[in-house]
Formats: structure tokens, sequence, C-alpha cells
């Protein structure tokens, strides 16, 4: 029996605990323009939205990462073409991550972390749009799981892609 608990307790110290902790979330940049104030208040409000989302990585050191989420929102007027607003917002974060594989990191680094700082992103645009007098603009949730998913599909079809053009 004792042997067995040996063995027990020196797997246990093998495996490395996962950590994911923030360390700070802030607001690294953030632009809101309405160039064609106030006259814009006076044609019918038929918003046309264009919706750009992105996302950085970098390493501060060992085990420590800031994340960036990049939210780009222009509204244009469908009739006159005219811009309304253009938001943009860099809610960023520093997380401490150890104890995981590479592709376990990149997906971290890629779809856990932004799915926290989303909802802060979210709030700003939110937020600068209402004191723009503009209609509420409420982002809908992003399955940032799913845009990782996709990446990697992405990436396999294209190494096939270029291991089929060698064999030719």
């Amino acid at each position: 029996m004792t042997e067995q608990n040996q063995d027990v307790a020196t797997t246990e110290e093998q495996v490395t605990e996962a950590v994911l902790q923030i360390q700070r979330i802030y607001v690294k940049d953030v632009s809101f323009e309405a160039p064609n104030l106030p006259h814009i208040f006076q044609q019918d409000w038929k918003p046309k939205l264009g919706f750009d989302l992105s996302t950085e990585a970098t390493q501060l050191g060992d085990d420590l990462y800031e994340v960036c989420l990049n939210i780009s929102v222009e509204t244009t007027l469908e009739d006159s073409g005219d811009v309304a607003f253009i938001c943009e917002v860099k809610q960023a974060g520093v997380f401490a991550i150890s104890g995981i594989e590479e592709m376990q990191l990149a997906h971290c680094l890629t779809s856990q972390c932004p799915n926290m700082l989303f909802p802060y992103a979210r709030e700003l645009v939110s937020s600068l749009v209402n004191r723009g007098t503009f209609p509420p603009l409420n982002l809908s949730p992003v399955n940032f799981d799913a845009l990782f998913m996709d990446y990697l599909q992405r990436q396999q079809q294209q190494s096939e892609q270029e291991g089929n053009q060698e064999v030719h």
C-alpha cells in the first residue's frame, strides 16, 4: 500500500496546474468621431453598420501576456451615404497563463481572454455612442470559440493546399 501511495504522490507532483489569471483590464485606446454633426440628425435614421473585430496578443514575460481586443464600428446612413459615427475601441488586459500546451495557449489568447474583455469593450462602445446622442447600440455577443475553430480549419486547408501544390 505504501508503494502505491508514493506512486500517486509522484504523479500528482509531475502534473502542473493550468493557470489563467486576470492581472489587469484597461482601455488602451478609444476614438469616437461624428464628422457630419449636426446635420446628420436632420436626415432619416436608416443606419448601415460596419463592424470589424480583431485580437492581438503579446508576451510580456514568463507566463505573462497582454491581449488586446480591437473593435471598430462605422455607421453610415443608407440614403445619403454620410458617415454618422466611427467608434474604435482597444480593450486590453494582462493575463498570467501557465501550465498549458501550445495549442491550449493559442486558444486561451485568441478565445478565452477576448471573451473576458468583450463585455468591457461592448459597454464602452455603447456608452460612446450614447454620449454622441445616437440611438442605442448594443453589440451582439461574439462566439470567440467558433472564430478560433474557423481559424484552425482555414489554417489546415491552407496547409493541405500547399502540400498538394508541392506534389504536382
